[in-house]
């Protein structure tokens, strides 16, 4: 199984006919759109904090993809600007990383209708490959000669739009636009090995339906892609990552009980011939003092499921409602 990781990574960070998708994944991303919108900053109306941790193909005996993300933010008392700040550590194989975020955003009123509001976020992230964790079929591979830790420091910054009203959220986003190296090896007078972060693309959105009193159907999708505009046709023919999507189905009952499925697959990219990758359970309860709890379940319907017996995910989040005495709108997303 260790030797399945390390051939992932090394297409992944050796070579440069091979780009994949580089970014984070949830599955209760609906929750948690500020760790790659920062539009979403502001768009619950008062403060809230979020604490979530997804482990990735479990069964792998080591290097299998972990991430930690907490996110905070809030309106301000004019409520058309909204701060945020994200915190993310994702680790797979030898590689791992801490990424830190700023988000500020501007939100104007569409009518009756709801809230456009505009986004941008700016930060750092360390990025670290450990060598000493690989297994070499061939020790004298020159993408490799090196020997100990690669530490780099990489500024970065993004941009968004999110459109929410009560019922139906939308939004669209990049991340980080700058698509810097993380390393660059001359093989030799002609050749470079090369491993850089691409720009992703988000789209979102959804809409709540209410079925009755006590039950709200909300269906919703995620989309992202890299390599929207280009980016890879300037590096010579290669293989692009297919293009993910998201689609979920769920349920709210009495304002307190979430359940959702939901289907992770992706369109085919190129000469990437894509599968999907895995039906995710998950369910949520909200409590009235405020805190909210979370748990997911992804089960593997790629060929990964023959080493792994899935993917867990678990959250748990508070938000502060300064205004006690005002009934508080059931916030669907």
């Amino acid at each position: 199984m260790r030797h399945l990781i390390i051939a992932f990574l090394f297409l992944i960070i050796a070579s440069d006919q091979v780009k994949a998708q580089q970014d984070h994944m949830f599955t209760q991303y609906m929750f948690n759109s500020l760790l790659f919108n920062p539009a979403y900053a502001g768009s619950r109306d008062f403060m809230s904090i979020g604490l979530i941790h997804r482990s990735q193909w479990l069964g792998f005996q080591q290097g299998a993809p972990s991430t930690q993300a907490f996110s905070i933010h809030t309106p301000l008392r004019n409520e058309r600007i909204g701060l945020g700040l994200t915190l993310l550590k994702d680790a797979i194989g030898p590689t791992d990383q801490v990424n830190v975020q700023a988000s500020y955003a501007y939100r104007f009123p569409v009518g009756a209708f709801g809230h456009l509001a505009l986004g941008l976020q700016g930060g750092v992230k360390n990025w670290r490959l450990n060598h000493n964790d690989l297994e070499q079929k061939d020790p004298n591979d020159p993408a490799f000669a090196e020997i100990g830790t690669e530490t780099l420091w990489l500024p970065n910054f993004g941009a968004g739009l999110f459109f929410s009203s009560p019922n139906v959220f939308f939004g669209v986003s990049v991340p980080h636009l700058l698509d810097p190296d993380l390393r660059r090896t001359q093989i030799t007078s002609d050749t470079i090995k090369f491993a850089r972060e691409y720009r992703h693309y988000y789209l979102t959105g959804g809409i709540a339906i209410e079925l009755s009193n006590n039950v709200i159907f909300r269906p919703s999708v995620l989309v992202k892609n890299v390599g929207l505009f280009g980016e890879f046709k300037e590096e010579g023919e290669g293989i692009t990552a297919p293009t993910v999507f998201d689609v979920d189905a769920a349920f709210l009952f009495n304002n307190l009980l979430w359940i959702g499925v939901g289907l992770r697959s992706a369109f085919d990219g190129g000469d990437v011939p894509s599968s999907n990758d895995s039906i995710d359970f998950w369910t949520q309860l909200h409590l009235q003092n405020g805190i909210r709890v979370g748990f997911a379940y992804d089960y593997i319907l790629s060929r990964v499921s023959r080493v792994s017996s899935g993917s867990i995910e678990a959250m748990i989040g508070y938000e502060f409602n300064y205004e006690k005495s005002k009934v508080v709108t059931p916030r669907y997303f």
